[in-house]
């Protein structure tokens, strides 16, 4: 082999081992960020970049690390866990968490070097503590009722305050579960059981008092129209009671001897007509004048 040709195979083989090199160098510097991932960049143990958006990015071997945390929204799920309201009764409550580290080089700092069980569990008392808190201030109906949205809406308010800290964002808090225990339950059952009672009592009430109403504006109503129609018959059977006197009064004026005789007719109609009917009377009486002289000369003579 010539010298040219061992001087050629030499170059070759250096710069073979130089792209190697260069290759396992860069290889050695370069790193990738996922996009469900957010990054740290240390120096000698340092943090010198943080929040590193995803993509490639480079650093310098053994002098510069990079450490990984999730950037997707993440759960914790608490085990049930006692509150004491402000009837001074005790709830069980279950809840969970979905959080996001919105600062990595602050949620770094402070949870033990990025340790995912050290922020759960400081997340979770933080949020123990705010339905602590919640529950604190309310009774279990209250609890139980429409206001339940407004604990969760303050508490994932309260909670974000206290977490920012941490670097957490606590994107929403639900409370899965309230249960009571044993002793409670029972009070609370006795109790929903006495207000629905006293509503139903409450409408018996106004019904009842409807109803005297209606019947004493009937009662009332009532007397009006029998008092206006007694008064409208007697002013019938005056108007009557008149009409016939005048009627009498004519007759009589007209043929006074007639007249008598006619009311004795009725009067004896009237007296002897029923056969069951006695009567002890004298014969010598005015009452049977009519009868000791039926003539009509007689009648005419009167």
């Amino acid at each position: 082999m010539s010298m040219m040709d061992k001087l050629n195979t030499s170059t070759l083989k250096i710069i073979g081992i130089s792209a190697g090199v260069l290759v396992v160098a860069l290889y050695a510097m370069a790193y990738t960020v996922d996009q469900r991932q957010q990054a740290i960049k240390f120096r000698f143990r340092e943090i010198v970049e943080s929040n590193i958006v995803p993509g490639l990015h480079f650093r310098i071997p053994i002098m510069e690390q990079v450490a990984y945390f999730p950037s997707q929204i993440l759960s914790l799920e608490s085990s049930s866990e006692r509150f004491l309201t402000s009837e001074k009764k005790y709830v069980q409550v279950d809840f969970f968490v979905k959080w996001r580290i919105e600062d990595v080089g602050k949620f770094y700092r402070s949870t033990s070097g990025g340790s995912m069980q050290d922020a759960t569990s400081r997340l979770e008392d933080i949020m123990k503590d705010g339905l602590r808190n919640e529950f604190s201030k309310r009774t279990i109906e209250e609890a139980l009722s429409a206001q339940r949205a407004q604990i969760m809406q303050g508490l994932k308010t309260k909670s974000n305050e206290a977490s920012k800290e941490l670097g957490i964002e606590v994107v929403d808090v639900r409370v899965s579960k309230i249960d009571f225990p044993d002793q409670v339950s029972e009070s609370v059952y006795e109790r929903m059981r006495s207000e629905r009672k006293r509503v139903a009592q409450d409408f018996r009430s106004r019904g009842k008092e409807e109803a005297e109403k209606i019947q004493a504006a009937a009662d009332r109503e009532s007397t009006i129209i029998l008092a206006e129609a007694y008064r409208d018959a007697e002013r019938i059977r005056g108007e009557g009671d008149a009409k016939s006197a005048e009627i009498y009064a004519k007759a009589y004026q007209a043929d006074a001897a007639f007249y008598s005789f006619y009311r004795s007719l009725q009067a004896y109609r009237g007296s002897l007509g029923d056969n069951s009917s006695v009567m002890i009377l004298d014969p010598s009486m005015d009452f049977f004048r009519y009868l000791k002289q039926p003539q009509p000369n007689a009648v005419a003579a009167q």
